[in-house]
């Protein structure tokens, strides 16, 4: 096969699909009725399930012919099975509660664990310019860097006049008076000068 097979098969529309719109609808129609007797199945069996667990823990009263003290023992033993199933209850939606809030702080954890990323901790490493430009560049720059070479040079003298200049602004009342009248012009004029 040459490269021009290859590249036309990849190239060919997915064929579509042979069910008319009409079969479709249809087996949609049979997929939601079969889906709903089942729920309607699942409805009768739950309920069934439910009058056979009420009718095991909940015997049928017999209460003809009972005087008031055996009514009133009645009364008590059905009060204590009440609260027996009540504290039951308490507990399972307790625990119920408690597992759902479990649960989403575990997918919370998840979720974080997922979407973040440990950064690892970075040391401080020296590196001399030539051996970052090789880092950069690999091995396509021969020639060293002086980066020394580029600085500006200072020359003693410039520093003397930086320090007079600063000297003479240090005390402003001092400056002030030395600048005032037509003398201190004179000094500005040939000081800018020189």
């Amino acid at each position: 096969m040459s490269d021009d097979d290859n590249s036309s098969s990849a190239k060919q529309p997915k064929p579509k699909c042979k069910i008319s719109a009409s079969r479709k609808l249809s087996l949609k129609i049979l997929l939601l009725t079969r889906a709903m007797e089942e729920l309607e199945a699942e409805k009768s069996a739950c309920e069934e399930e439910k009058v056979r667990y009420l009718g095991e823990k909940i015997p049928p009263l017999q209460i003809s012919g009972l005087d008031m003290e055996e009514l009133q023992n009645l009364v008590k033993q059905m009060h204590g099975k009440i609260e027996a199933v009540d504290e039951e209850r308490y507990d399972c939606e307790a625990k119920v509660y408690k597992n759902i809030r479990d649960i989403n702080e575990l997918k919370l954890k998840v979720q974080d664990l997922g979407g973040k990323f440990k950064k690892p901790a970075l040391r401080k490493v020296r590196v001399s310019a030539d051996e970052m430009m090789k880092a950069l560049f690999g091995a396509k720059t021969k020639e060293s860097m002086d980066l020394r070479s580029n600085l500006k040079s200072v020359k003693k003298e410039d520093i003397k006049q930086e320090k007079e200049l600063t000297m003479e602004v240090g005390d402003w009342r001092k400056n002030v008076e030395a600048m005032s009248g037509m003398e201190g012009r004179k000094k500005m004029f040939a000081g800018g000068v020189q």
